[in-house]
């Protein structure tokens, strides 16, 4: 058994399998998933487990080189915006619209579903190089 950093097999092997520039989605509960990309679906129940509780322990894990959220998010859910701004600290962020948001979906390695029922809580994560 593992003893430390996440736990959740499906999450632990695509975060060591990324290469430089993959890309790693984290979404609300309603985000459409492309057919074709590995879905991980961590959704429970409403809140469970929310996005920012599963933003924070991939960010525990994963080198990111840049992060891209829907532009949408500044007017419909700020306080979300503003944790994640403070999650990421100095990895540069990339605002496009929702629509073009869903299409970048397309590429990821893998798009992990949430609980969260709030709007526009998705974020992509383009993976980094620790060297």
């Amino acid at each position: 058994m593992k003893k430390t950093g996440i736990i959740n097999q499906p999450i632990s092997t695509v975060i060591s399998g990324l290469g430089h520039t993959d890309s790693l989605v984290i979404a609300d509960a309603g985000l459409p998933i492309p057919d074709g990309v590995t879905r991980i679906d961590l959704a429970l129940k409403e809140g469970v487990p929310s996005f920012l509780v599963t933003l924070e322990v991939i960010l525990s894990e994963m080198q990111v080189e840049k992060a891209i959220i829907a532009l949408e998010i500044k007017e419909k859910n700020p306080t979300i915006e503003k944790r994640i701004i403070e999650l990421l600290g100095h990895v540069p962020v990339e605002y496009i619209s929702h629509e073009n948001f869903k299409l970048e979906t397309n590429t990821a390695k893998a798009i992990i579903r949430t609980g969260e029922f709030s709007p526009y809580a998705n974020i992509i994560l383009l993976s980094g190089v620790v060297f």
